[in-house]
């Protein structure tokens, strides 16, 4: 693999990790679960264990419709493996949660009292459909919440 293909890798990892947070936040669960390889694993920051897109698709669907997330992604880390068809990607990620229902004004909506820190570890693969998660395990290290 040449400079420019592993920068190119590099790109196309953390594209992968924005695409998720985003599917995330627009409440597309199927977008979400696309992203991973079909027997994907998602470790969720509870420990829940979700094996396959279907059943991230269905636990990300079954979310509260009123429910509103921001996930602001950075510090991405990437290591290719030297042959450049896999690579794990560690993120930083701050969540801010509120509702839609909440008025919307020129401030945009209330958040909720609670903001969280917290990190994407994710295992990637190059296959036939580009890179795909193989592996996310979703941890939260820090929260705030104002009274």
């Amino acid at each position: 693999m040449n400079a420019m293909e592993s920068y190119a890798a590099e790109a196309d990892c953390r594209a992968l990790v924005l695409q998720a947070a985003d599917a995330v936040d627009r409440a597309d669960a199927n977008a979400f679960a696309a992203l991973f390889v079909a027997d994907g694993t998602l470790v969720r920051p509870d420990g829940s264990l979700l094996q396959g897109r279907a059943a991230i698709a269905a636990a990300y669907a079954a979310r509260d419709p009123d429910r509103l997330t921001q996930h602001l992604v950075s510090n991405q880390l990437v290591t290719l493996q030297p042959d450049g068809a896999a690579a794990l990607v560690r993120s930083k990620v701050l969540l801010w949660s509120g509702r839609h229902s909440a008025p919307l004004t020129p401030q945009g909506r209330a958040a909720d009292a609670l903001s969280q820190v917290g990190e994407f570890v994710d295992a990637m693969e190059f296959s036939a459909e580009g890179w795909r998660i193989r592996r996310r395990e979703a941890h939260f290290v820090l929260f705030r919440r104002e009274v």
